[in-house]
């Protein structure tokens, strides 16, 4: 796992984040391994249902419990095309 990618954060990361409580996230960046217990810090940034981020997280959770995800699709908001020019000067 690195920077950029997408996980989800479920209850297999930590008892708190059962039911309702998922997440899904973008990692900024992973801290060091805790060695004795697989548990690590977690930074990144909350995404809703269509892939904003709501808010920056700093989370301790198990390692072996995060599950890679695809990013959800983005939809972009409606508005001004940029107009082209199509007049020739001569």
């Amino acid at each position: 796992m690195k920077a950029g990618d997408v996980v989800f954060i479920g209850p297999d990361c930590s008892v708190q984040f059962t039911g309702d409580r998922t997440l899904l996230m973008r990692v900024v960046s992973l801290g060091e391994d805790d060695p004795y217990n697989d548990w690590v810090w977690i930074t990144g940034y909350v995404l809703d249902a269509q892939g904003m981020a709501t808010a920056k997280r700093e989370l301790y959770v198990i390692k072996s419990g995060l599950r890679s995800s695809p990013a959800p699709m983005v939809i972009g908001k409606p508005g001004r095309k940029e107009r082209v020019s199509r007049r020739v000067r001569a």
